[in-house]
């Protein structure tokens, strides 16, 4: 299952961090791992090209997104990916989880 968690203070999205894997097919195969990642990528990369600064990713365990700047263009872009992601997870749910906490 991928597990994806949501941090957030004064309702901003601070961290996306995600881990796992769907395993809903066979590599190359697994269509929530493919959505999940095509979504994940474009925004991260959308975010960079518009401001390098936007945000810093690591993914030494999993993926770790944490958004430094809270515009309005990376903010949109975030929201969507989030957006995204929630939708993935009513469609596949066994197979996506996403979780919401705060860190204010």
């Amino acid at each position: 299952m991928i597990k994806v968690k949501l941090v957030k203070n004064n309702n901003n999205i601070k961290n996306v961090v995600i881990k796992g894997h769907a395993l809903y097919d066979d590599f190359g195969k697994d269509i929530v791992c493919a959505a999940v990642s095509s979504a994940v990528i474009t925004s991260v990369n959308a975010c960079l090209s518009i401001d390098n600064n936007s945000l810093s990713y690591s993914d030494d365990d999993g993926l770790d997104i944490k958004v430094i700047k809270h515009d309005f263009v990376t903010t949109k872009i975030i929201e969507n990916l989030v957006s995204n992601l929630y939708e993935l997870e009513r469609a596949y749910p066994k197979y996506i989880q996403i979780k919401e906490g705060n860190n204010e």
